[in-house]
């Protein structure tokens, strides 16, 4: 769903303030939609960049999330990788893992970065405890750094026992703290590039190779706009699945955890999800007016050209206040294309958008006539 919202006002110097409020620019309706209906046991729909929760069924109960626990350890690696990629070498207690693997062998080196492709392509395990023991020195060293990261990003009901995602006492998550994880490793621009890629190629320095892996996320191949993020299971899990998806600008991530049709449970909460959205296009390219410059009359002042878009949940459901932000009047001296003030468009006392207003000719500073004291310093040569 898409909306234009364009402004072509002109509004007399006379009328300007610091701030002038404009009433209501128009209203975001929540329209009646059907909840999907999902096999998870646990799932969650949000929207990436404002966090709102569009869809959640038992969002907050804790429960085991399978090797979806990778996208922690992943990010956490990448992160490293992007201060130092260094080389790795490959140890007998890196291996001794359990589970999937990307077939590491002792001796094996490679840089940390291939060790996080072969976390989110083919859900290494031992790629996970390579990675973990060469970080921090040991996989229990490293679980405190996720744990640590899970505070920081507000994963409250959350705890990390294993960087692999093995089933440990304590190692659980909810579909909300998973959603609120796949979101913040999304937006690391290596993740995604790894996360979002059917397969790729990990060179080995040695023995020198070059293997490539495909992704396990099938809904890279079967919802339009998926974007990643990674797939889990265990015994005790279930199906563990944590995607993301864009379209026409909106951003979703949707979790499900214990999910016997993980992939359609994920169609229909994300198709549920973009549902739930709304993309606004704020255009101020045609306001003018006048603004005094002390001492000199007054300039025009124009909106910026390009427009700004949003997505906002329908689920907001108010009135979009517009905001125009000026000064009474202006200093010299002033250059044309200055950036002189804002609209702001706020819904629910939040800025959802703001277009720059901007000067469209200049104001020089006036010369003047040195004092009578000025004139007597140049004389003798004591001016700067």
């Amino acid at each position: 769903m898409k909306i234009m919202v364009r402004f072509v006002k002109k509004v007399l110097a006379l009328a300007i303030l610091p701030l002038l409020l404009a009433s209501p620019a128009f209203f975001i309706e929540a329209a009646a939609q059907e909840a999907p209906s999902v096999s998870a046991q646990y799932a969650a729909v949000i929207h990436m960049d404002s966090g709102e929760v569009l869809f959640e069924k038992n969002g907050s109960e804790q429960h085991a999330m399978a090797s979806t626990t990778k996208i922690m350890t992943a990010l956490l690696t990448l992160e490293e990788a992007a201060i130092e990629n260094r080389e790795v070498t490959i140890t007998r207690e890196m291996v001794l893992v359990e589970g999937s693997s990307m077939g590491l062998r002792e001796g094996d080196r490679l840089t940390l970065h291939d060790l996080a492709v072969g976390m989110l392509t083919v859900s290494g395990n031992d790629a996970a405890n390579s990675a973990a023991i060469a970080i921090s020195g040991s996989a229990e060293a490293f679980v405190k750094r996720m744990n640590q990261r899970a505070g920081e990003l507000g994963m409250t009901n959350t705890h990390f026992d294993t960087p692999s995602g093995l089933d440990g006492e304590t190692h659980y998550s909810t579909a909300l703290d998973m959603a609120k994880l796949g979101a913040a490793a999304i937006s690391n621009p290596d993740f995604a590039a790894i996360a979002g890629s059917r397969s790729m190629q990990v060179t080995f320095l040695s023995p020198e190779k070059t293997v490539t892996y495909q992704n396990h996320n099938k809904l890279l191949k079967l919802y339009e706009g998926c974007t990643g993020v990674k797939t889990g299971f265990t015994k005790k899990a279930g199906r563990c699945l944590v995607s993301s998806a864009q379209k026409d600008g909106v951003r979703l991530v949707a979790v499900t955890l214990n999910a016997p049709d993980d992939w359609n449970d994920h169609a229909a909460l994300l198709d549920y999800g973009f549902s739930r959205m709304t993309t606004l296009t704020f255009d101020e390219s045609g306001f003018s007016c006048r603004v005094p410059v002390a001492g000199q009359g007054e300039i025009t002042v124009r909106g910026g050209e390009e427009p700004v878009t949003a997505a906002l949940p329908v689920t907001q459901e108010g009135a979009v206040r517009r905001v125009v932000m000026l000064p009474r009047f202006l200093y010299a001296p002033v250059e044309k294309g200055q950036q002189v003030g804002c609209v702001q468009y706020i819904l629910k006392g939040e800025t959802v958008a703001e277009l720059p207003l901007l000067a469209d000719e200049n104001a020089i500073l006036p010369e003047r006539n040195p004092s009578w004291w000025e004139r007597v310093l140049a004389f003798f040569g004591l001016t700067g």
